[in-house]
């Protein structure tokens, strides 16, 4: 039976969930959650997700939320399908988890706030705060100066392999320039790496929108 994906078709932590499942070739079925209704946040959805957020999935009866945990789920539970997108070796592996933890401390910490005042806030009906949207875009300038000099030296964050640490940053990622914040392609490496991660059939399976895969 295909493990079930409650979300938003177009919420980014949906689209990171679905961009795994297309890369490792796992079927799932796709629950659209309306936001407009604020299904997210009646009784009976807060009884599998208790933070009333998307996305989760359903797993024959197990139910397991946060979008980077579904992904390392998905690779744990299909190892040998598709593409091997966690290392076995232990230090490897180190480098792996350095390299998520990089992205959720050094990267989605300001790409997703400036997501948010450039693009959501809009969406709300709310103003956007420039003076917000200047410096974190300046921090995460800095950061990604960070990333031109690891990715000189390596294909990929982690290393030379594609791991999940990678496609962790594509949602948000591939929304900076689109609003105008376009500090990836100022970076030679950068650019580089993301490019190739945006052209992946993964990537391009989601990109507009969340549909079942069989």
């Amino acid at each position: 039976m295909a493990i079930k994906l409650f979300g938003s078709p177009t919420s980014t932590c949906t689209k990171r969930v679905a961009t795994v499942f297309h890369e490792k070739k796992v079927p799932f079925e796709f629950h659209p959650v309306d936001f407009a209704k604020a299904e997210h946040k009646t009784a009976e959805y807060k009884a599998k997700q208790p933070f009333g957020q998307i996305p989760y999935i359903d797993d024959e009866g197990f139910i397991l939320y946060e979008s980077r945990a579904i992904c390392r789920y998905i690779e744990d539970k299909y190892p040998d399908q598709g593409t091997k997108l966690v290392p076995s070796d232990v230090r490897q592996r180190a480098l792996f988890e350095q390299g998520a933890s990089i992205e959720t401390s050094n990267f989605d910490a300001m790409a997703s706030l400036v997501i948010y005042e450039i693009v959501f806030k809009l969406l709300f009906g709310q103003i956007t705060d420039q003076v917000k949207v200047k410096d974190l875009t300046a921090r995460l300038a800095a950061k990604l100066d960070v990333y031109e000099e690891i990715l000189s030296k390596q294909k990929y964050i982690a290393g030379d392999t594609i791991t999940l640490a990678d496609l962790f940053h594509l949602p948000y990622g591939s929304m900076l320039a689109p609003a105008g914040i376009d500090l990836i392609q100022e970076r030679l490496h950068v650019a580089r790496w993301f490019n190739d991660l945006q052209n992946r059939p993964s990537w391009q399976a989601v990109k507009d929108v969340v549909k079942s895969c069989a």
